[in-house]
């Protein structure tokens, strides 16, 4: 179930009048000078040379994006949010432990889910090193004194929540993330990504639920998250009984 869908017929047009207008408030539609061949179908046309995204196909897509991650969710799947714009942490950090979905801040490891039963040994690793019994005292040494690795591998597994590969990846800017994005591709895993007018052809052709906009906007990717968390929260009240995701 979609939070974007979640309005009665009659209220459609108005409802989607708001999100345009909110959209065209965070500057989501400004592009860049030179858009790439395959991002001219989500233009609106350009103004002062710089591309202008159509806000309304933004709008489609963001419909299309939070229908699969609400069937997924209402599915009882999960999804991995991926960042790894400094700017962004917090924010989605907070969407994902609000929805109780797994999060990568930081950069992707090459394998990650290409090769995911050596990284969950690595998680257990991982979690070996948490259960050290310093940790857990602020008085005595930590890990990080004697294993250099522990903070790395913290910032990799720190925002999982489950031992299964996700349904779902979920992308913040699409051109930093490549790697994730072609790891889920080649495992079939769907793929929303925020993408801008200079994404890549070969890239964009890989992500199953692009979303035009200016990837730049931090505006944007607070709208973004609470569209998202509304759409999990809805979808999860649509299972049934509540079903806990174990978090490792």
């Amino acid at each position: 179930m979609s939070y974007l869908n979640e309005k009665k017929k009659g209220t459609t047009c108005n409802s989607n009048l708001l999100v345009i207008q909110k959209l065209l408030s965070t500057n989501a539609y400004l592009g860049h000078r030179i858009p790439t061949s395959d991002f001219q179908g989500y233009l609106y046309g350009f103004r002062n040379e710089m591309a202008i995204i159509d806000s309304e196909k933004t709008l489609i897509c963001l419909r299309r994006a939070c229908n699969l991650i609400g069937s997924i969710i209402g599915a009882k799947g999960h999804s991995l949010l991926v960042n790894t714009n400094p700017e962004y942490n917090r924010i989605i950090q907070r969407m994902a432990k609000r929805t109780n979905q797994s999060y990568i801040n930081h950069k992707w490891i090459g394998g990650f889910l290409t090769n995911w039963k050596h990284m969950r040994r690595v998680q257990k690793h991982f979690q070996d090193l948490s259960a050290h019994p310093d940790s857990e005292d602020a008085s005595t040494s930590s890990p990080f004194d004697y294993f250099p690795r522990f903070r790395k591998m913290q910032k990799c597994f720190e925002g999982i929540v489950t031992h299964n590969i996700p349904d779902c990846s979920v992308i913040m800017n699409a051109n930093q993330n490549s790697m994730a994005i072609l790891e889920a591709n080649q495992l079939q895993i769907p793929i929303v990504a925020s993408v801008d007018s200079n994404i890549p052809n070969r890239l964009h052709k890989s992500i199953t639920y692009p979303v035009p906009v200016n990837d730049d906007s931090i505006k944007f990717v607070y709208s973004f998250r609470n569209l998202v968390t509304k759409t999990v929260i809805l979808s999860k009240r649509s299972q049934g009984p509540k079903v806990k995701v174990k978090r490792l």
